[in-house]
């Protein structure tokens, strides 16, 4: 039996380990689940064969040591600070490491080392990373291949709730980690380039920067940059190109709303709110509004904002109760962002019939033959339930799939590495066809920069 070790039992683990449990016999595999909890990791393998479910806290050294000498292979599904404790073990007793997250500079540094043990550590094999490289590089690839060049680059994905479970004027529902959703774009300024022209959009102006685009059967969406579109250039290939762009999508009239919240001030995380834990949410939305003996916070808010009664912002906002007295944050030394975290957790919480949805679009734009040409790339996932969501397939296949085939040696690239390599996209795409992620690409009349679509 080979023994693959699972660290973290969270949200996202279901269908990796629904995967890696219908592998097991065939494969002879015994999978181990080390949680902190250890309730969280017998919950989710419900006394299935082939595992084992251990309470493993990784800052207790010499717990988190023994669980990854025994096993052959390491899925770390630690929030990202921490997977570098875990690499450094996997170093140490030469263990192969796979992980969702970005490459952090001190996974980076382990490069040599893990490539001199003839080892890997693959991270970025989740969905956004990981399917995004995945499904970029094969068709760039592909241009490549027939003599063309790149000269424009625009990677979209969104986590949403699915149609029919659709159900708030936000069209928007939490399907990931309602923290990140929170402060999604700060810490930095977004940068990308377009048309050869670098641009920069500071935190307070990114939800109004917005591109637009169409995916059949879904409708219309919309996307807003990420913080860093030029990390990936030269990794990709693409150092040259004139157009690269990365975003984040979400239903259209998403960015504008959450817009009202910025320039609040409601998503700052760098301060406390004074006695937070008895604050009501109308005291927590007058706190940032000037000072009225008469005025209603109803009224002061509408002013500040320059929104009038029968605006569908003001919808938006009367739908979360953001007014309601009696409800209180209920948490000691809370950020802003961490109280209206809680706030839309009333709300925006998957119930346990809704359904998500991963959203996927590329645009990809080239020349050949002294022509311009342009290839459309969208994928969309659609959940089951709470559990088995489409974020944890689209997270957790792709790293089921990649640890397997490390096992059993057809995945050989040693070092820390990415999936952006055709010994890895190539075999892990093709196996997650048959999950029903799958790509529709087609050739489109050439539109490149939009002036009307996208801010430059």
């Amino acid at each position: 039996m080979r023994t693959i070790l699972l660290i973290g039992a969270g949200k996202s683990t279901s269908y990796l380990l629904k995967y890696l449990l219908e592998k097991a016999a065939s494969e002879q595999l015994h999978i181990v689940v080390g949680d902190i909890n250890i309730e969280n990791a017998k919950n989710l393998l419900k006394d299935k064969p082939n595992c084992t479910a251990i309470k493993l806290d990784i800052f207790k050294e010499e717990e988190r040591k023994n669980a990854i000498k025994k096993a052959d292979l390491v899925i770390s599904m630690l929030p990202a600070r921490f997977h570098i404790e875990v690499a450094k073990d996997c170093l140490l007793y030469e263990k192969n490491m796979v992980t969702a997250s970005y490459v952090s500079k001190e996974m980076e540094a382990l490069d040599e080392e893990v490539k001199a043990k003839g080892l890997i550590f693959l991270n970025e094999i989740g969905v956004d990373p990981g399917i995004d490289h995945m499904s970029a590089m094969k068709v760039i690839d592909k241009i490549r291949g027939k003599g063309g060049k790149m000269i424009l680059f625009e990677s979209f994905t969104g986590g949403l709730v699915a149609p029919e479970s659709d159900t708030n004027l936000w069209n928007y529902k939490f399907t990931w980690n309602p923290r990140n959703v929170v402060v999604a774009g700060q810490g930095g300024t977004a940068m990308f380039i377009q048309e050869g022209n670098y641009k920069y959009i500071p935190y307070h102006k990114l939800f109004r920067r917005t591109e637009f685009f169409e995916i059949e059967g879904y409708g219309k969406f919309e996307g807003y940059a990420n913080r860093d579109s030029l990390k990936y250039r030269s990794a990709y290939g693409l150092n040259d190109i004139l157009t690269l762009y990365r975003g984040t999508i979400r239903r259209v009239g998403f960015s504008k709303a959450w817009n009202m919240f910025v320039q609040l001030g409601m998503t700052d995380d760098t301060f406390v709110l004074e006695d937070s834990e008895n604050m009501s949410y109308r005291e927590f939305v007058n706190s940032f509004l000037p000072y009225s003996p008469t005025d209603a916070v109803e009224l002061k808010l509408r002013h500040y904002l320059k929104i009038d009664q029968d605006d569908i912002m003001w919808e938006k906002l009367q739908e979360l109760d953001l007014f309601d007295a009696s409800k209180k944050i209920g948490i000691e030394n809370a950020t802003p962002a961490q109280a209206l975290q809680k706030i839309l957790e009333d709300h925006w919480l998957l119930n346990d019939d809704d359904k998500d949805m991963i959203v996927m679009y590329h645009k990809f734009g080239y020349t050949l033959n002294g022509k311009k040409h342009q290839i459309d790339s969208s994928m969309v996932a659609l959940g089951k339930d709470k559990t088995y969501t489409a974020m944890s397939k689209t997270v957790g296949l792709p790293l089921g799939i990649a640890a397997l085939k490390i096992l059993n040696k057809e995945i050989t690239a040693t070092g820390v590495v990415i999936p952006i390599s055709k010994d890895i996209y190539e075999p892990v795409l093709s196996a997650l066809e048959n999950y029903g992620i799958t790509f529709i690409e087609k050739e489109v009349p050439y539109m490149g920069y939009n002036p009307n679509n996208v801010a430059g």
